[in-house]
């Protein structure tokens, strides 16, 4: 399975560009630090600019695992759901299928575990639990270790609660300022598989949109961290940057408007392992 330091080539919908400060600025640093960008093909609409959650796992370099993208949070929002095989074909991607229900949002890869959370479950009532685990962890070749889904969050995706750094260790998001019982059930399960670091902030009052932190994009790299206009902004850069310190991380400014509609960085972006030029390789 690829891991997000692996790779080196980044997509995004051209429905991004509604975020036009956002985009501006993204595209910017990814082309300072030579790292290859496409639009995706059929993913025009501001609707389809989540493409983490509609575009395939990378299991290795050229094989990817093509999940059934039907949340329940888009009941009746059905037109937020692009195409994605067609997508998936226009990219000439060679695909494995699962009918499981699932949001890439909801995979956070960490070597050879993969966490998400348990409404994997709820999302797919009528499959034998134990069964769906043992189909995942086959295409994964990695362990899957569910986490409590922070109920306050429909969405119910692990990109937003916890990423891998190395090892046997992973970074929790602060929700020591905001929901304690949740961060106990949540180092509770970690701590069975990892060692558990955490943000935290030292702020006076704590925004609310300080989780978007965390949902940062990570290359082989370089990690881009959603800037938010407030003062945890160089907070959270600087302690995202300790705990990778093999990587340089920097802020994108201007996100808040992308935040308050529900994502950040890692939402908005599919980033893989992919040939990429001469040019782009020596840089």
């Amino acid at each position: 399975m690829i891991s997000d330091k692996q790779t080196n080539k980044v997509f995004l919908s051209k429905g991004l560009m509604h975020y036009g400060r956002v985009l501006e600025r993204l595209l910017t640093k990814l082309s300072g630090w030579s790292i290859e960008t496409e639009f995706l093909p059929l993913a025009d609409s501001r609707k389809h600019i989540w493409a983490r959650d509609y575009m395939p796992i990378q299991l290795e370099k050229d094989k990817f695992l093509l999940y059934r993208y039907a949340p329940d949070y888009l009941k009746g929002f059905e037109d937020f759901i692009p195409d994605y095989p067609s997508i998936c074909k226009g990219l000439g991607l060679d695909i494995v299928t699962t009918d499981i229900v699932m949001d890439g949002g909801n995979v956070v890869k960490c070597g050879d575990k993969v966490i998400m959370t348990d409404k994997l479950i709820k999302e797919n009532p009528h499959k034998f639990y134990r069964d769906m685990l043992s189909e995942l962890e086959n295409h994964f070749q990695a362990q899957i270790v569910l986490i409590p889904w922070d109920k306050y969050e429909k969405f119910g995706h692990a990109d937003g609660m916890v990423r891998w750094i190395d090892g046997n260790r992973v970074l929790l998001n602060n929700y020591a300022d905001f929901d304690p019982e949740l961060r106990k059930e949540l180092r509770k399960s970690l701590s069975e598989h990892f060692t558990v670091e955490e943000l935290t902030y030292s702020s006076n009052k704590h925004a609310k949109v300080s989780w978007a932190y965390i949902n940062f994009l990570q290359t082989e790299r370089c990690i881009f961290v959603p800037g938010l206009g407030i003062s945890e902004d160089v907070m959270a850069r600087e302690q995202i940057q300790k705990f990778y310190p093999k990587h340089r991380v920097m802020t994108i400014d201007d996100c808040l408007s992308l935040v308050r509609d529900g994502g950040a960085l890692n939402c908005v972006t599919w980033n893989i392992l992919a040939d990429v030029s001469p040019s782009r390789e020596e840089a």
